[in-house]
């Protein structure tokens, strides 16, 4: 072994650790997506007009009904669902699912005699 290592070191003594922590750098950053970035894939919005619509309607999403519902987009974009129709118990949502927002919420009084338009999947919840 030609290279001498110094104690506290993980690298010969002759090669600058800038080099070395650079290229560690550099081809680790391509792999790893920023925390904010990867929190914003998970995270299911609401848009206003939904906050809006879920006021006016009386209806409250519970965190197990908001799991359920995070677990139905994610089934939406493994077969590369665009916009879906969510029926839940008494309640319709449509979701734009590449940017995981619930863009309207009807009960089950509103979805009576109603057409739903420019969705390309729809997902059952029981």
């Amino acid at each position: 072994m030609n290279g001498k290592i110094t104690v506290g070191r993980l690298f010969p003594a002759n090669v600058p650790p800038t080099a070395i922590s650079q290229n560690r750098t550099t081809s680790v950053s391509k792999d790893v997506k920023p925390f904010d970035q990867v929190l914003q894939e998970q995270v299911l919005k609401l848009s206003n007009h939904a906050v809006k619509r879920l006021e006016q309607r009386g209806i409250e999403l519970r965190s197990d009904q908001m799991e359920k519902i995070n677990s139905a987009v994610d089934k939406a974009a493994a077969k590369g669902a665009k916009e879906s129709l969510i029926l839940m118990q008494d309640m319709a949502l449509i979701v734009s699912v590449p940017n995981r927002t619930v863009v309207t919420a009807m009960d089950k009084q509103s979805m009576e005699d109603n057409v739903f338009t420019q969705i390309d999947s729809a997902v059952i919840i029981s």
